[in-house]
């Protein structure tokens, strides 16, 4: 029983650990930032699409026994493979793991200034290589090794930023919107839910080992991952209101700055110029863990559903990160700008498969292609109209 307890809490902090990257890091602190009236309701709205929304994707998958073929496949089996490469696109080798580098680069050229961005760029793919090479021992290392380091970092910039900071020399309000709308747009940002339905696929192979052939929907399958999903996102949750808060505490010496420096001018503005090292390790520990997971997802997928076997496991690493390290010529900003509209329509009608599914495994609900493509054509609408307007 100990034992399963212990394996519940590393599969929590491991959940959390993966989630955790730049996109994460970024949108907390923006949103703490813009929103001075209404923080609350803002972070409601974050909590709701970057936290409660993925974590109900990754528990949905995990009763597929975390194949995402036979979750998409329920859409239709062409379909369903589309929306799998468009995904793992989005959050691989064209959207979250350039994200992660360029973040890191932007924060660490605050104290680096001679540091280009091409060249950091493959020196952090070598890096994310040389840790997602093993990787059947890629959640001992993230449970384990890296995320105590990366709670004890945020946990004292998170601390310091927000019982000691200093009174607030000015107001910087949301100039549109409401704060909760505010909040559930920038959580579609950190593209969470696409990962979940990838990082599901390492979390159910841990828990195989742990629990044994135990059939997934089943009361003892269930409980783990509740337990485990419960772990996670209630940390998650709580960096994230944390760094929200620490960033309306500091608004006034944010302003003006550009999204990706935002963290590490945070960083300054908390610790002071010498103890701003200490950002640093944080975003690297932080954007290190999703993109070693996320780079072992796409590679895996190259392997062994779009070559069948016949490239190894290696060279599609290695197709990944040299992909990764040119879409990260386009910086981080620009990243999120090409990916965002995309984002608005995938998201309501993915969450829409996920509750869905979660049903039909659990109460043998079959409905699903009308709603599903319902949604999406619906929000594609929306967002075509927004940009042509």
């Amino acid at each position: 029983m100990s034992s399963l307890r212990s394996a519940t809490i590393s599969n929590g902090l491991a959940m959390f650990s993966m989630f955790f990257g730049a996109g994460n890091i970024i949108f907390p602190i923006m949103i703490g930032q813009m929103v001075s009236q209404g923080l609350v309701l803002a972070l409601i709205g974050l909590i709701l699409t970057a936290v409660l929304i993925p974590f109900s994707g990754l528990f949905a998958i995990t009763l597929f026994d975390g194949s995402y073929e036979d979750f998409f496949k329920r859409m239709g089996k062409i379909p369903g493979y589309i929306v799998i490469l468009l995904i793992l696109a989005l959050i691989g080798p064209f959207g979250g793991i350039p994200r992660c580098i360029t973040l890191t680069f932007s924060t660490l050229k605050v104290y680096f200034t001679s540091m280009e961005l091409f060249t950091f760029s493959v020196i952090a793919s070598v890096i994310i290589f040389i840790c997602a090479y093993k990787k059947s021992r890629i959640i001992d290392f993230i449970g384990i090794v890296l995320t105590p380091l990366l709670l004890i970092f945020l946990g004292f910039i998170a601390v310091k930023g927000i019982f000691f900071a200093p009174e607030k020399i000015e107001v910087v309000a949301l100039s549109k919107g409401n704060p909760f709308l505010y909040g559930l747009k920038e959580g579609y940002n950190t593209m969470d839910l696409l990962a979940a339905f990838f990082f599901s696929s390492l979390i159910c192979a841990r828990l195989k080992k742990q629990t044994g052939e135990i059939k997934p929907g089943s009361n003892a399958y269930v409980k783990p991952v509740l337990k485990s999903c419960f772990i996670g996102a209630s940390l998650l949750a709580i960096i994230y209101v944390a760094f929200s808060f620490v960033a309306s505490n500091f608004a006034h010496g944010l302003k003006g700055v550009s999204l990706d420096e935002l963290l590490g001018t945070l960083g300054h503005l908390v610790l002071g110029k010498q103890a701003g090292l200490v950002v640093c390790m944080a975003i690297a520990l932080t954007c290190l863990t999703t993109a070693i997971a996320l780079a072992v997802v796409s590679a895996e997928f190259i392997q062994k559903k779009v070559t069948r076997g016949k490239l190894r496991y290696e060279y599609a690493l290695i197709a990944v990160l040299l992909t990764s390290a040119l879409v990260s010529s386009l910086e981080f900003s620009g990243i999120v700008r090409v990916i965002a509209p995309i984002l608005q329509i995938c998201y309501p009608a993915l969450l829409m498969l996920s509750i869905i599914n979660i049903f039909h495994k659990l109460y043998r609900f079959q409905p699903v292609k009308v709603p599903v493509f319902s949604i999406l054509l619906i929000a594609g609408y929306m967002v075509g109209a927004k940009l042509v307007g």
